[in-house]
């Protein structure tokens, strides 16, 4: 959930408040809305919150000295005008070489997969069960954007790269950059006026003191707040970055309770008891934006991720085949669309009208360039509309895709901001998001499988001929390609199309064999049918780039 881009080295804090977003679910033949978290509006007193830290990749890579693993969660239940907490503090301080019910011996000294365990760990002292389902808690997600390209540690598209010199794309101070933080829990407290209070701070500093102040330093903090009984949880967050941390990413997240969420290789606990499909899902909030936090900010209305193949198949954790799908609004009116009609690359191959209808990018005069701040493909993507141009390898274990898109009036109809300035600094809202209506209409790179059965005797006729005809085929493939992915030109061209770009499953003479034609999914025709989506995750927050004036942000979200 990133993009690379050079930065400066001034700093900048970021400040904002949060009540949370209350997610539903409705069926198409108008059942009643069904609410897919544990914890709707976030109105319940006894609160379920974690904590996970990543570095650049998504990943641990090594512990900050004394924290710990960098998983913590503040869980209670309210009894007799008390809080009866469920995780102690040492089990929030469990770091690798500790042990736990559960980790098993592959993790007990690596770093990586010590978290994953604990956060499962964590979540069964969380754990909430329900009738039909069970949840665990909300996420604040906290990331280092900082990358030493000379440790080795982040895989590119999945795969192994190895280190490489540095070039000036990501910044690191040197060695030690991509550390995890100094985390510093507040164990939620109950006054005798029923006010109940808790967070989490810290910073990257890892010599610094906070009781010293945090000027020249980075700094987080969340704090959450509510009265028992009364309205919802408050929670406000602060990131600074500093000079040598100059990107930090700070997100209040709703993560699948099982599953792989959106941008993890592996099992995760979180609050979506049931994950949401497109097109049938709906979030609600009223947002309120103080300050803005300057050109290089990305602030996300929503940032919806999931994960599926290529092939359209869901995620299994195989890093080379996985890939995450993000879709991210942003509501900085001061970040502009680097997609237009003298830059494709940054645009997805076609947009998807409310109406099922597609515009094709190079339609000049009915493409919506001011829509989309940014897209790029997977890096295992074999079968790209050129121009293309494929997202940031590294700042995801497996590849990944994005969409960004700004406000504009093409997004009316599900309730979306229209124009730069909606939602944002003295322009509070209510929104009521289709979130599902979008989701299904947005480009995704997939490649469509169909399996094709011939009789023994077209078997032998392959056996013998193709080998002879195969350079005439690969010549006419590239030449009906091209114009085939600037413009429709039939069902005749796509069925020629299709079968020309046959490949091989097996071929034994003499008996049936299986052949596995693709058709890439902008080769399908102009009306097209939303797509049936699962997300995986829900965020909220923003991703923080070092600008050359300080700058506050403030937001609050609610019911």
């Amino acid at each position: 959930m990133s993009m690379t881009r050079v930065m400066e080295n001034q700093f900048f804090m970021l400040v904002f408040m949060v009540q949370m977003v209350f997610f539903y679910s409705f069926s198409a033949l108008g059942q009643p809305y069904i609410s897919l978290v544990g914890d709707p509006g976030m109105k319940r007193d006894g609160l379920r919150v974690a904590f996970e830290g990543w570095n650049f990749c998504n990943e641990v890579g090594s512990e900050a000295p004394g924290i710990g693993s960098p998983r913590a969660a503040d869980c209670f239940d309210i009894s007799s005008n008390s809080l009866e907490h469920k995780v102690p503090e040492t089990d929030n301080k469990l770091g690798v070489g500790a042990t736990f019910p559960g980790l098993s011996p592959k993790a007990l000294n690596n770093a990586d997969l010590y978290a994953v365990e604990k956060e499962i760990y964590l979540g069964s002292l969380c754990k909430v069960a329900e009738s039909l389902n069970h949840w665990h808690f909300w996420m604040v997600m906290l990331k280092n954007g900082n990358f030493d390209t000379k440790s080795g540690l982040c895989p590119q598209n999945g795969k192994s790269a190895g280190p490489f010199p540095p070039t000036g794309r990501f910044p690191c101070f040197g060695d030690g950059c991509m550390n995890q933080p100094l985390l510093y829990h507040q164990q939620t407290v109950l006054s005798d006026y029923g006010d109940m209070r808790g967070g989490f701070n810290g910073t990257y500093e890892l010599g610094a003191d906070l009781r010293g102040g945090i000027n020249g330093i980075s700094f987080f903090e969340v704090v959450w707040e509510k009265k028992v009984g009364v309205g919802s949880w408050v929670f406000s967050h602060r990131v600074k970055t500093s000079k040598k941390y100059p990107w930090l990413m700070l997100y209040l997240r709703a993560d699948a309770t099982r599953g792989f969420s959106g941008g993890y290789h592996y099992q995760t606990r979180g609050m979506l008891k049931t994950l949401p499909e497109s097109p049938n899902f709906k979030v609600k909030l009223t947002l309120t934006v103080k300050q803005g936090g300057g050109p290089q900010s990305q602030f996300y209305l929503l940032d919806m991720g999931s994960c599926w193949k290529n092939n359209g198949n869901p995620c299994d954790g195989d890093v080379l085949t996985d890939v995450t799908r993000y879709s991210e609004m942003i509501i900085n009116p001061q970040t502009q669309a680097w997609c237009s009609p003298t830059n494709l690359v940054a645009c997805p191959p076609f947009h998807i009208t409310p109406q099922d209808k597609k515009i094709y990018r190079n339609d000049t005069a009915n493409f919506p360039y001011g829509a989309y701040h940014y897209y790029c493909s997977p890096g295992n993507a074999n079968h790209l509309e050129q121009p293309s141009g494929t997202c940031d390898p590294y700042s995801n274990p497996q590849a990944q895709e994005l969409v960004q898109i700004l406000p504009h009036p093409i997004w009316a109809e599900y309730g979306y901001p229209t124009k730069q300035g909606e939602g944002w600094i003295g322009d509070p809202r209510t929104w009521e998001l289709d979130v599902g209506g979008l989701s299904s209409r947005l480009y995704f790179y997939q490649v469509r499988f169909h399996i094709i059965q011939f009789p023994p005797r077209f078997s032998a006729f392959l056996n013998n001929s193709y080998q002879n005809f195969k350079p005439f085929f690969s010549f006419l493939h590239c030449r009906i390609q091209a114009p085939l992915q600037q413009e429709e030109y039939g069902r005749l061209l796509m069925w020629v199309q299709k079968y020309l770009s046959v490949t091989m499953k097996r071929l034994l003479s003499g008996r049936s064999v299986t052949l596995m034609c693709f058709t890439p999914q902008n080769m399908q025709v102009p009306q097209t049918a939303s797509e049936r989506r699962l997300q995986a995750s829900i965020d909220v927050g923003t991703e923080l780039f070092t600008t050359k004036t300080d700058g506050i942000t403030e937001w609050t979200l609610r019911l």
